[in-house]
C-alpha cells in the first residue's frame, strides 16, 4: 500500500508537468514542420530499419540459478531488440518455445570479474561490508564470469570456459546495455521532448540539476528509477538493520527485497504512464487545429514575452556566465573532444580496413560471388560489437575528473554511451551509402578483378569524404549538447536568478499576464526563461567550438564549409530497399553463416550479425558455443569452499593425454530414438556366426552363392527385454542365433508364405539343414501363438553391399 501511495504521488507530480510540456512539444513540432529546420544537410544515407530479419548473437552460457544455487547450461539468444532470452537448449529456441527468461539490459552494467561485483554490492547496505578476502554468496564455476549488475533489479550471473568467449560475450552484453539505455526514440518529435523536459523540470524542483545516470531505458523504466531514487534509501535504512545472518546472506536478502519492490513499482509506472499518454493524445486533434490556425499569433506572442524576460534577466545572467562558465568552457570541450574525435577516427579506420580486405579478396580471383559474400558481412558492420569494440574503447577514455563536482556531473557514462550510439549510426550510414553506390556501379555490368577493384575504390573514396563531413557535423552538435548537459551553471544559473534574486522571482509570474489565455498552453514562462539563459550560454559554446575547429587534431570542418547537393542523385538511392547481397551475388542458395531459426520467424531464417564462437583447436560444437559445465553441480556457500577446491584439483592430477571425447548433445529426451528407448528398453548383443550359418543367409530372392565377392563378417542381434512364458526359448545362445538367422518373420508368412522363401534359400543344401529350419519355423509359430501378439525380437544382418535384411518381427 505504501509503495502504491508513493508511486501515485511521484507519478501525479510528474504527470502534471508532462501534460504542460506535451502541449509545448506539440507546438515546437508543428512549428518545425511549417518553417522547416536549418542546419547542414546530411551527406550519407540513413537506413530506416537496419536489423530487419537479423539477430545479434546466440550461443551457450552457464547461468547461475538462484532457486537451487546451481549452474546450468543455457542457450542464449540476442534478438534485434537487444533483449537477452535464454532457453533450455537450442532445440527449444528453434521450436519457438517460451524462453526460460528475458532480460532488458537498461540500467545494467556488464562486469567481467567478481572483484568489480563485490565492490558494487558492498555499497548496497550501509555499514555492512565483507571482510577482505571473503567471497561473495555466488561462487563462479569457471575463471571467466559475466555479471549483469543493476542498482535495483535482479542481478544475472553467467560464465564461460575461455577468455576468448568472455571477451566476445562481454562486447555483446555491453552493446545490449548501450542500446537498451537509449530507449527514447528521436523519431517521436512530441512524446520524447515532452518526457525529457518534464523529467528535467521535475528533478530540478527536487533540487537535482546535474546529469542522471538512471535516465536509462523506456519511459516506464525511467519513471520507476525516479520513484526508487527516493524510495530505495528509505527502505534500506528501514530494513537494513533488521536483516540477520552472515554478511553474504544479508546482502542476498536485501537484493531479493530490492528486486521485488522494483518489479512492483515498474508495473505501476507502466500502467500509469500509458494512461497519461492516452490522456494527452486525446487532446492532440484539438490542439493541432488551434496551432495551425493561430501559429503566427502564437509565435508573435512568444517573442514579445521573450524580449521582456531578456531585458530583465540577461544582464544578471551574463554577469554570472562571465564569472562561472566562460573560464571553464575550453577545458570542458577539450575533455569531450579528444576521446570523441579519436573514436570517430577509429570508426573511419575500421570501415577503411574492411573495404581493403574486400578489394584484396576480389583481386585474388573471387569475382562477384566472393564480393557478395564479403558485402553480406560488411552490411552489418556497425552492429558487430566485437569489430566496433576498438571504436568504443577510444571514447571510454573520456574523463571529466576535476570538473564533475563543479559542474554537477555524476559520471561521464552518459556522454560516453551517447557518443558510442552516434558512432554506430555514422558507421551504418557509411556502410549503407557504400552498398548503394557499389550496387549502382555494378548493376548490369560484367567486370573482372581489376575493374571491380577500381569500382570499389571509387565508391570508397566518395563515401569517406561524405563521412568526414557528416562526422564533423555530428561531433559539433554533440559537443554543444554535452556541454549544456553538464548543467554547468545554465540551470543552476536559472535557479540562482529565479530563486535567489527577489525582484526577479516577483516579476517572472507577471509575464504570464502578457500571454493570451488561448495560447497559455503553448507558451510557459518557465520555458521561455530557460531558453533566454541557454541562448546566452550557447553563444559562448559556439565560439569555443569554432575555435576548436581550427585545430587539426580534432579533424573538424569549419562552419563556412557547407556541402549542399554535392551528390543530388544519391538520396534517390536511399528510397530503394537494402541490397540483398546473398541473393543477388551468391545465388541465394547458401545459408549465411550463423543463420538461426525461431523467434517467430516461421519459414524465414534470421541472419546473425556476430558469428558463433569456436574454441581453439576444436571444431564447431553441435548445439552451443560452450561445452558442458566442468563437473560443477553444486557451488557451496562460504565455509565449504576448501572442500570444493580439493575436489576441483582431483581431476587435474588424474588427467592423462588422451584423445578428446566428441561433444555431447544436450541432455534432452526430445530425440525419437531416446523416446523409443524409454518406452521399450532394448539390449544389444553381438554373436559370432559360423560358416554354415552364413551360407544360408538370404534376402529372400536368392542364395549368397550368387554373390561370391561379398562377405558377412558380423551379425548384430537386438533382443527386446520381455517376460518369457515359453521354456522352449531357454536354450543356448548359439541355438537361438541359428534359429533367428535361419527363420523369417511371421508377418512375412502372412504376406506370402515364409516357408516358400526358406525353401528357396536352402535350395541345394543338405537334408539336415532343411529339417533344422522346419523345426525352427514350427517353434516360432508355437511361440507366436503363446505370446498372443507380443513382440519377441528383431534381427538385423549387416552386409557390406547387401541391400536386403532378414529380420524377425512380431
Amino acid at each position: 500500500c505504501d509503495l502504491m501511495t508513493r508511486t501515485r504521488q511521484v507519478m501525479g507530480e510528474f504527470g502534471h508537468v508532462y501534460e504542460q510540456q506535451y502541449a509545448v512539444a506539440l507546438f515546437n513540432s508543428v512549428r518545425f514542420e511549417i518553417e522547416g529546420g536549418g542546419g547542414p544537410q546530411s551527406q550519407l544515407l540513413h537506413r530506416k530499419n537496419p536489423l530487419e530479419d537479423r539477430s545479434i548473437f546466440s550461443g551457450g552460457l552457464f547461468q547461475y540459478l538462484e532457486e537451487n544455487k546451481r549452474w546450468r547450461n543455457r542457450f542464449v539468444f540476442v534478438a534485434d531488440t537487444y533483449n537477452i532470452s535464454f532457453y533450455e537448449n537450442k532445440v527449444a529456441h528453434e521450436r519457438s518455445l517460451h524462453p526460460k527468461g528475458t532480460i532488458n539490459c537498461a540500467g545494467y552494467k556488464a562486469l567481467t570479474s567478481m572483484e568489480e561485483y563485490l565492490e558494487l554490492i558492498n555499497t548496497s547496505l550501509p555499514g555492512i561490508k565483507a571482510k577482505v578476502g571473503s567471497g561473495p554468496f555466488v561462487k563462479c564455476a569457471t575463471q571467466f564470469p559475466l555479471i549483469l549488475w543493476h542498482p535495483y533489479a535482479r542481478h544475472h550471473y553467467f560464465c564461460v570456459l575461455t577468455e576468448k568467449e568472455q571477451k566476445k560475450w562481454h562486447a555483446v552484453l555491453q552493446d545490449c546495455v548501450r542500446h537498451s539505455n537509449n530507449g527514447l526514440s528521436e523519431e517521436c518529435r512530441v512524446q520524447t521532448p515532452a518526457f525529457t523536459d518534464a523529467m528535467r523540470l521535475h528533478r530540478q524542483a527536487q533540487g537535482h540539476y546535474g546529469t542522471w545516470d538512471m535516465m536509462c531505458g523506456g519511459p516506464p523504466q525511467i519513471l520507476a528509477n525516479l520513484v526508487m531514487e527516493t524510495l530505495h534509501p528509505e527502505l534500506r535504512n528501514l530494513i537494513g538493520p533488521r536483516l540477520k545472518g552472515k554478511i553474504q546472506q544479508r546482502q542476498r536478502n536485501w537484493m531479493l527485497i530490492s528486486e521485488a519492490v522494483y518489479k512492483q513499482v515498474l508495473s505501476q509506472t507502466q500502467a500509469q504512464y500509458e494512461a497519461l499518454v492516452q490522456t494527452c493524445e486525446v487532446e492532440i486533434s484539438r490542439l493541432d487545429a488551434v496551432l495551425r490556425t493561430d501559429m503566427d499569433q502564437i509565435i508573435t506572442s512568444k517573442e514579445h514575452v521573450s524580449g521582456k524576460i531578456r531585458a530583465l534577466v540577461l544582464p544578471r545572467a551574463e554577469q554570472l556566465l562571465r564569472g562561472s562558465v566562460q573560464p571553464f568552457l575550453s577545458s570542458i570541450l577539450e575533455a569531450l573532444m579528444e576521446p570523441t574525435s579519436r573514436g570517430f577516427s577509429e570508426v573511419r579506420d575500421v570501415f577503411f580496413r574492411e573495404l581493403v580486405e574486400v578489394s584484396k579478396n576480389t583481386l585474388n580471383g573471387g569475382g562477384k560471388d566472393k564480393l557478395g559474400e564479403h558485402m553480406e558481412k560488411i552490411s552489418m558492420l556497425a552492429f558487430h560489437p566485437v569489430k566496433m569494440q576498438s571504436c568504443y574503447e577510444k571514447v571510454e577514455q573520456l574523463n571529466l575528473e576535476g570538473l564533475q563536482q563543479r559542474f554537477d556531473v555524476s559520471s561521464p557514462s552518459v556522454f560516453i554511451q551517447r557518443a558510442q550510439i552516434l558512432m554506430r549510426e555514422q558507421m551504418d550510414n557509411a556502410v549503407y551509402t557504400f552498398e548503394h553506390l557499389l550496387h549502382q556501379s555494378l548493376e548490369g555490368k560484367v567486370q573482372g578483378g581489376e575493374d571491380l577493384c577500381k569500382t570499389i575504390h571509387c565508391c570508397q573514396d566518395r563515401v569517406l569524404k561524405k563521412y568526414d563531413y557528416d562526422s564533423s557535423t555530428v561531433r559539433k552538435k554533440f559537443f554543444r549538447e554535452a556541454t549544456l548537459a553538464t548543467r554547468m551553471e545554465p540551470y543552476n544559473l536559472c535557479a540562482f536568478v529565479y530563486n535567489l534574486s527577489s525582484p526577479t522571482s516577483q516579476d517572472l509570474p507577471r509575464f504570464q499576464e502578457l500571454i493570451f489565455e488561448d495560447f497559455s498552453q503553448f507558451i510557459l514562462v518557465e520555458n521561455v526563461f530557460e531558453e533566454v539563459v541557454l541562448q546566452s550560454v550557447t553563444k559562448d559554446i559556439m565560439m569555443a567550438v569554432k575555435e576548436a575547429a581550427v585545430q587539426k587534431k580534432h579533424n573538424l570542418y569549419r562552419d563556412s564549409m557547407i556541402l549542399t547537393n554535392s551528390d543530388p542523385n544519391l538520396h534517390l538511392l536511399g528510397e530503394n530497399p537494402s541490397v540483398d547481397w546473398a541473393t543477388q551475388y551468391r545465388g541465394g542458395n547458401e545459408e549465411p553463416e550463423g543463420a538461426l531459426g525461431g523467434g517467430g520467424q516461421s519459414s524465414r531464417r534470421r541472419r546473425q550479425v556476430v558469428s558463433m564462437i569456436q574454441l581453439d583447436e576444436m571444431g564447431p560444437l553441435p548445439y552451443e558455443s560452450c561445452l558442458e559445465v566442468p563437473g560443477v553441480d553444486f557451488i557451496p556457500e562460504e565455509g565449504e569452499m576448501e572442500e570444493v577446491e580439493v575436489k576441483a584439483q582431483e581431476p587435474k592430477e588424474q588427467e592423462t593425454p588422451t584423445e578428446p571425447d566428441p561433444p555431447k548433445e544436450p541432455d534432452s529426451s526430445d530425440s525419437v530414438q531416446e523416446i523409443r528407448y524409454h518406452s521399450k528398453p532394448v539390449v544389444e548383443m553381438m554373436v559370432s556366426a559360423s560358416e554354415e550359418d552364413l551360407a544360408v543367409l538370404t534376402n529372400g530372392t536368392g542364395t549368397l552363392e550368387d554373390w561370391k565377392e561379398e562377405e558377412v563378417t558380423l551379425i548384430t542381434t537386438v533382443v527386446e527385454e520381455m517376460h518369457r512364458k515359453s521354456p522352449q526359448w531357454m536354450s543356448a545362445p548359439q541355438e537361438v542365433n541359428e534359429q533367428l538367422v535361419e527363420t523369417g518373420s511371421p508377418d512375412q508368412e502372412a504376406e506370402g508364405g515364409l516357408q516358400e522363401k526358406g525353401e528357396a534359400a536352402i535350395e541345394g543344401k543338405g537334408e539336415e539343414d532343411e529339417a533344422a529350419i522346419k523345426n525352427a519355423i514350427q517353434e516360432i509359430e508355437i511361440a507366436v501363438q503363446e505370446e498372443d501378439g507380443e513382440r519377441i525380437t528383431e534381427c538385423a544382418v549387416d552386409s557390406d553391399s547387401e541391400p536386403g535384411d532378414t529380420a524377425l518381427h512380431e
